[in-house]
């Protein structure tokens, strides 16, 4: 077996990540002489350079960025592996997530993860896009993207997006649109398109990187288009968007698990008209060369645990 100078590789590791020679030194507890030293004693091994060096400017070169990639699984299954001989149960994991996932859904459940698995350290890492998947950003990822045939997949969520507005809100509706009298006894009301349009709206850009992409693609689904005149207000995030309905500004476009968790879910009503499904489907991801480790499986199991029981994912998907 032909390995390369196995003490330079948590050397490039730090380098690579921390991306200084400085900090790494001090990370490693070694002099900065002796983390460039091991750093030229790898790329003579390889006869690659690593890093592009320029000034104070570090940066990896292309062959260093595919370097890292593969050893960077390596280091961490060398490191488990001995953590379990050694006894220690506890597992660290980083969970990159968006952040809207990361706030309604995930966080309160996360108490019932800490009493189930007390060994599993999460750290979360929240994203406003889509997370690169990569062990350089996190150990496993909540992510809408199937692109990288080194990853493993599982279902969590088929994204489906519904107008909601404030119990006070609601209230304004039913009045303005005639509603109040007692309808016990008869079907419930339906909203069309044009009811909704009468009301300001609501919409998060982020969704589809458009002005009022969201509100556009509702009324599509009811042959329809935005009236002219129709009062569009416009946010960038979805969680902004939910707040602004929750003081009662309008109605606004939302999810499954933006609702299925939080206690101020019930100050919000679910409109009754139709769905629009995004085509978004949210997947818990991890590296396939990692498949065997038991904190990524436990979070795995757990995670589709908490989505067919919150009624995100059905039973068999």
């Amino acid at each position: 077996m032909k390995l390369p100078p196995l003490k330079a590789l948590p050397v490039f590791e730090a380098v690579a990540r921390l991306n200084s020679f400085s900090l790494a030194a001090q990370e490693l507890a070694v002099s900065q002489s002796a983390v460039s030293h091991q750093i030229k004693q790898l790329e003579t091994y390889l006869g690659e350079q690593l890093f592009w060096r320029s000034g104070r400017t570090l940066a990896l070169t292309d062959d260093g960025r595919q370097y890292l990639d593969a050893i960077s699984t390596a280091l961490l299954q060398i490191e488990r592996a001995s953590e379990q001989l050694l006894g220690h149960e506890e597992s660290r994991l980083r969970l990159s997530l968006f952040s809207s996932f990361a706030v309604r859904w995930l966080v309160p459940r996360l108490p019932d993860l800490q009493r189930l698995h007390p060994q599993v350290e999460l750290a979360l890492e929240m994203s406003s896009e889509n997370p690169v998947l990569s062990d350089r950003v996190a150990d496993c990822f909540i992510t809408i993207h199937r692109d990288s045939p080194a990853y493993s997949y599982e279902l969590l969520y088929v994204e489906r997006l519904f107008p909601v507005c404030s119990q006070d809100y609601w209230q304004r509706i039913q009045r303005e649109l005639g509603w109040e009298a007692d309808v016990t006894g008869h079907d419930e009301p339906v909203l069309t398109a044009g009811d909704i349009a009468r009301f300001p709206l609501l919409s998060t850009h982020s969704i589809y990187d458009k002005a009022a992409g969201d509100w556009e693609a509702w009324f599509r689904i009811a042959d329809d288009a935005i009236p002219v005149g129709t009062r569009v207000q416009h946010f960038s995030h979805m969680l902004l968007a939910l707040e602004a309905a929750r003081f009662h500004q309008g109605i606004a476009l939302t999810n499954d698990y933006m609702l299925s968790t939080r206690k101020d879910s019930e100050e919000f009503v679910r409109l009754p008209c139709h769905p629009l499904v995004t085509g978004d489907t949210f997947y818990f991801a991890w590296k396939t060369s990692r498949r065997q480790e038991r904190g990524i499986q436990i979070l795995r199991r757990w995670l589709v645990g908490q989505a067919i029981e919150g009624g995100l994912r059905g039973e068999v998907a």
